[in-house]
């Protein structure tokens, strides 16, 4: 069996809750009934990546424009946070130095957080979108690999 790999699954179900589907993962067991290495490790892989960004995938809606180039919006389904999710390339271990967003503006006084990560993040206005600041402590020990979540409280309607 060939599996892909843990960043490209993690990408894949963002993506899909991102438009409002759900993921099924297909992993069948050899004739002796067990999972391969290679499936447990993947599941572990998702399951730690989980741990810190469940928030924004369960629980959640999709949100126009579900994505701006690598980043996926999802929405807490009582019309609460707004969640954008950066999607990393693989060559990247850590989140950029700024995540731009042209069509999500928060409401003067929005606490904008990265999940897993203590502290407010700086941000602000750019046209009809922001810009959220990471700052270099979060970029040398991010929380999590292949895709960071940064929680908007709230957005101007």
């Amino acid at each position: 069996d060939r599996y892909k790999p843990t960043g490209q699954l993690i990408h894949l179900l963002v993506d899909v809750v991102a438009k409002g589907g759900n993921l099924l993962l297909n992993i069948g067991p050899s004739p002796e009934g067990e999972w391969a290495p290679d499936a447990y490790d993947r599941l572990k892989g998702i399951g730690a990546w989980m741990k810190v960004n469940g928030e924004a995938i369960y629980g959640t809606r999709p949100i126009a424009p579900y994505k701006e180039g690598k980043v996926c919006l999802t929405q807490k389904k009582n019309g609460g946070a707004v969640y954008a999710i950066y999607l990393a390339d693989e060559q990247e271990s850590s989140p950029p130095q700024q995540i731009r967003l042209a069509n999500v503006q928060p409401a003067e006084g929005a606490a904008v957080v990265m999940l897993g990560v203590a502290g407010h993040l700086e941000w602000r206005k750019e046209g009809k979108g922001m810009c959220v600041e990471i700052p270099d402590r979060v970029r040398e020990q991010p929380p999590c690999s292949h895709a960071w979540t940064v929680r908007i409280s709230k957005i101007r309607e």
